[in-house]
């Protein structure tokens, strides 16, 4: 059975590829303490089954699922064909956030 992590956060780049334009994501576990990896490392969580990450603002949850644009891999969300974006629409994970 797949563990759930609630993502808060995300750091983003300077690109405009989907595929490039979230570099990790991040969020706070149920001690307090907090969390951020890479969307590799999440990617690979996602397709193993060992976790399910999801988005939840305003009352609505939408999972996250891995797509592919132009043959690589990226994150986003089941809501992503509503504006605006689930993902890309968070806060940016503050310096406490580390890898």
């Amino acid at each position: 059975m797949a563990r759930l992590a609630r993502v808060r956060c995300i750091r983003k780049t300077d690109r405009t590829n989907p595929h490039e334009r979230i570099s990790s994501i991040g969020g706070v576990y149920s001690n307090g303490s907090h969390w951020k990896q890479s969307v590799v490392q999440t990617i690979r969580d996602i397709e193993s089954g060992a976790w399910e990450f999801y988005v939840q603002e305003d009352g609505l949850t939408a999972g996250l699922i891995v797509a592919k644009h132009e043959g690589h891999k990226y994150i986003k969300t089941t809501a992503d064909g509503i504006q605006p974006d689930n993902l890309l629409s968070l806060a940016e994970c503050p310096p406490v956030f580390s890898l």
